[in-house]
């Protein structure tokens, strides 16, 4: 007969780990959590500051503490060996809750570790790009989910069809997931498919050059096991592309005829080996129609038929923060993420197109310090396409702040009109300002939180 030790201790090895995060309300994060609460664990984490994105865990059964304190760590996640313990380099080394689990006998593991040891247990689809991955790998979710195909997907954002940035579908040998480079996290990943959606200079924080940016993409890309995709005009030396894909111009997957339709667009798409006209996509944005290409050429080659996808892309809803059209009346208002200047060219450019003719005042939040000094003539040039900016301060986030490196530098360079403004002061000069045409709320910081209050304005409710 067992001892109640022994009970005890079989009892525990047949439960799932505890896990514990540490900067849990990051987008990349919250998808780990949500994947291990999805599939039995007992989850719980800390962030500095609440958000809806943490307010949401919290109904979903996660506990959250935004107190900086070790004491407020439950008994579950204190034994050392037993919780699994992952963090984001967000985090400050000071950390408090980070520097209990460092010093009492806990490994401690990156994000992008953990995720590269889930997509090791699947058949891991990854998309990768300085920009568009988000988006990419939202539709290639959806479009698997909706075929008899399935998935698992971790998002870097908020699917508008699911509410979520992650799936489970345990009956699914697929996972798709976007590859982020930041930190060089994608070389976690081993994919058995991959796209590279674009390959500009970012993170120079990290990589110091883009040259070293790129050769970290190059490894990614040897790390592809199977078939790899890529944007047209990106090069990579190290690896052979099985594909390029591009709109309205030769390549071997692409998007002929594109014309608005409503508010989305209709196009033909053409394969190497399918076509399928008159596709029917429902959310704006010409960048839309190229990132749609790279995600039906991703869940063609996954095993979703031309039938499926002609079904179930027109109810793509799109993704939060990504072209996202919350009014369209008198004043058409968007949100977006943007915080690249090539983003940002890409997005008024959509706008432009979708919407000719009407006046467009962009609210700019640009995202650190770093990047601000990196980018700031690129930011000025792709800003002046609007009729008019409004220039916030920079977004932090995990930086301090750097000598000299201001707003300041983007608005000297501005060709267009401009007012530079502080966060209280954005709400008055945007009802001063837009009355009606475009208005488009831009960048990675934290202005997504006037979504609700600049919906309300534009649309009466």
């Amino acid at each position: 007969m067992n001892t109640i030790e022994e009970e005890k201790e079989k009892r525990e090895n047949d439960e799932p780990r505890p896990v514990y995060l540490v900067g849990i309300g990051g987008i990349g994060m919250s998808a780990l959590a949500r994947y291990f609460r999805a599939t039995g664990c007992a989850v719980a984490g800390y962030d500095r500051t609440p958000s809806p994105l943490t307010l949401e865990m919290s109904r979903e059964g996660i506990d959250i503490t935004h107190e900086d304190d070790e004491r407020e760590i439950a008994g579950i996640f204190r034994s050392p060996g037993r919780p699994l313990v992952i963090y984001t380099p967000a985090i400050p080394p000071g950390n408090r809750v980070l520097s209990f689990f460092r010093e009492n006998g806990h490994a401690l593991h990156k994000r992008s570790e953990v995720l590269g040891m889930i997509a090791g247990t699947k058949k891991a689809i990854c998309v990768a790009g300085t920009h568009g991955k988000t988006t990419v790998s939202t539709m290639t979710a959806f479009l698997l989910h909706s075929s008899r195909v399935g998935c698992n997907a971790f998002l870097g954002g908020i699917s508008s069809n699911f509410g979520t940035n992650v799936l489970v579908n345990p009956a699914s040998p697929f996972a798709v997931i976007e590859a982020d480079e930041y930190d060089r996290s994608f070389l976690h990943l081993h994919p058995e498919m991959a796209v590279i959606t674009s390959t500009d200079a970012d993170h120079l924080d990290v990589y110091g050059t883009r040259e070293c940016m790129m050769e970290a993409f190059e490894q990614f890309a040897c790390q592809t096991r199977g078939k790899l995709f890529a944007r047209k005009g990106v090069t990579l030396r190290r690896r052979e592309v099985d594909g390029y894909y591009a709109v309205d111009e030769p390549a071997d997957y692409r998007a002929a005829r594109p014309r608005p339709e409503g508010n989305g667009f209709r196009f033909d798409y053409a394969g190497r080996d399918v076509s399928i006209p008159g596709l029917r996509l429902a959310v704006p944005g010409r960048v839309n129609v190229e990132n749609v290409t790279a995600a039906i050429t991703l869940a063609l080659h996954a095993g979703v038929s031309p039938g499926e996808i002609r079904e179930a892309l027109p109810r793509f809803k799109g993704v939060a923060r990504r072209f996202d059209l919350h009014a369209n009346g008198r004043a058409i208002y968007v949100d977006d993420y943007a915080h690249h200047p090539r983003e940002i060219e890409a997005t008024l450019t959509s706008a432009r197109e979708m919407w000719p003719g009407r006046r467009l005042t962009v609210a700019f939040q640009p995202h650190l310090y770093s990047r601000t000094r990196d980018f700031y003539p690129g930011f000025a040039k792709s800003l002046s396409l609007a009729d008019e900016v409004i220039l916030m301060e920079i977004y932090p986030a995990r930086e301090e702040p750097l000598p000299g490196v201001t707003s300041r530098l983007i608005a000297d360079r501005l060709t267009v009109p401009h007012v530079m403004a502080r966060r209280e002061e954005l709400p008055e000069l945007v009802r001063a300002r837009v009355t009606d045409g475009i208005f488009m709320t831009i960048g990675a910081g934290d202005i997504d939180r006037f979504v609700p209050l600049f919906t309300a304005m534009f649309t009466g409710n």
